[in-house]
């Protein structure tokens, strides 16, 4: 069953070895990346509703319902790559998902390729490496995707200055990307005690070097990290405004659901008035550093998530097939409400309904 086209107007890349590995990359070879800072005789705005990487919500195709996973071999087959998301499909909090093990096995056995894509910009891929590996789960760090790694990855790739810094609004796992990729940064959690004292005259200053704010998941947001980003996109030219993704929420814990990064977006947003580019799901941006990394074809590939306006559009955007997994945010009501315009492919429980075609072989 061919995957709908979402309408989007997402930005897309190269891979990310190439990446880092060639400082000197032309942005005339990718037409549809520019930097605004290059110009730095100029104050250049950077208008974020010309940028590719922006998503119209008003761009969605309705499509017709999704179908029961009545036949996982079948799609099985029909693909030769899959993409999972993490949060919801593979584990909850810290706690594993029924199954998972042996349907990553089973996959693998029949010698499909396995990337696990997370919008959580709280470790760096080498730490999501160890979080496999404390589960029991055998991935290597080249099959890992996260949004922190996708921040550093796009800076890197519009040639982003190296007399610039980066204010991060975020945790440790974006520093750490951010380092890999030789970018000088300021903020992070070290801002996480900061507290401002009001007091008549009192002004707060912010670096004039600082060329771009990226936002992602902050368990230690504050006031002072609102207004040291606001300050910088404001205030200094052309400065960039980044986030890794804008999940309303997210599993901290497998027992409810928690703010997730889209609530530290939408408080800059709200103060700056300003759209950011989000280099995580539902952008194609990760999408086509996978299709580039490993030379797939996107036809080839099936995303797995648990969320609709973030997985199965990052799919759809991609011209990939999808299947949707009850495991996490999205319920089956939501799903089949009428007012839902983001239809996958399939849906099914959890992915070790997979598993059903090894029992059917018995």
């Amino acid at each position: 069953m061919l995957s709908s086209r979402v309408t989007a107007a997402i930005s897309s890349s190269t891979t990310a070895t190439f990446l880092f590995n060639n400082p000197k990359i032309s942005s005339k070879k990718f037409p549809y990346i520019s930097n605004p800072l290059n110009n730095s005789a100029k104050s250049i705005k950077w208008n974020c509703r010309n940028s590719r990487m922006e998503k119209s919500a008003s761009s969605f195709v309705t499509k017709a319902s999704a179908q029961p996973l009545t036949n996982p071999g079948e799609l099985i087959d029909s693909v030769e790559t899959f993409i999972f998301d993490c949060d919801g499909v593979i584990w909850k909090g810290d706690k594993l998902i029924d199954g998972v093990p042996e349907t990553l096995d089973l996959l693998r056995e029949k010698g499909k390729r396995l990337v696990f894509v997370t919008n959580n910009s709280t470790k760096s891929r080498k730490q999501y490496g160890k979080k496999f590996e404390t589960l029991g789960l055998s991935v290597s760090e080249e099959e890992i995707f996260a949004s922190s790694f996708a921040a550093a990855a796009y800076l890197k790739s519009i040639d982003f200055p190296k007399d610039k810094k980066v204010y991060v609004v975020g945790e440790e796992g974006i520093l750490k990307e951010l380092e890999l990729a030789g970018i000088q940064h300021i903020g992070g959690p070290e801002d996480g005690d900061k507290k401002i004292e009001l007091k008549p005259g009192y002004m707060m200053e912010q670096d004039k070097d600082v060329g771009a704010v990226v936002v992602g998941f902050d368990r230690y947001f504050n006031y002072h990290k609102i207004q040291y980003a606001t300050l910088c996109i404001r205030e200094n030219p052309g400065c960039l405004f980044i986030a890794t993704n804008r999940d309303a929420v997210t599993h901290l814990t497998d027992a409810q659901e928690w703010a997730g990064g889209g609530s530290m977006v939408g408080a800059i947003l709200g103060s700056t008035k300003r759209e950011p580019l989000v280099v995580g799901k539902p952008s194609t941006f990760m999408m086509d550093y996978l299709a580039n990394e490993f030379n797939i074809q996107k036809s080839q590939i099936c995303m797995v998530g648990d969320r609709l306006d973030t997985d199965i559009l990052f799919g759809q955007n991609g011209g990939c097939k999808t299947l949707l997994v009850l495991s996490g945010v999205t319920s089956l009501s939501m799903l089949q409400d009428p007012k839902n315009s983001i239809q996958p492919d399939f849906y099914a429980n959890k992915i070790s309904d997979f598993l059903s075609i090894k029992a059917a072989a018995v």
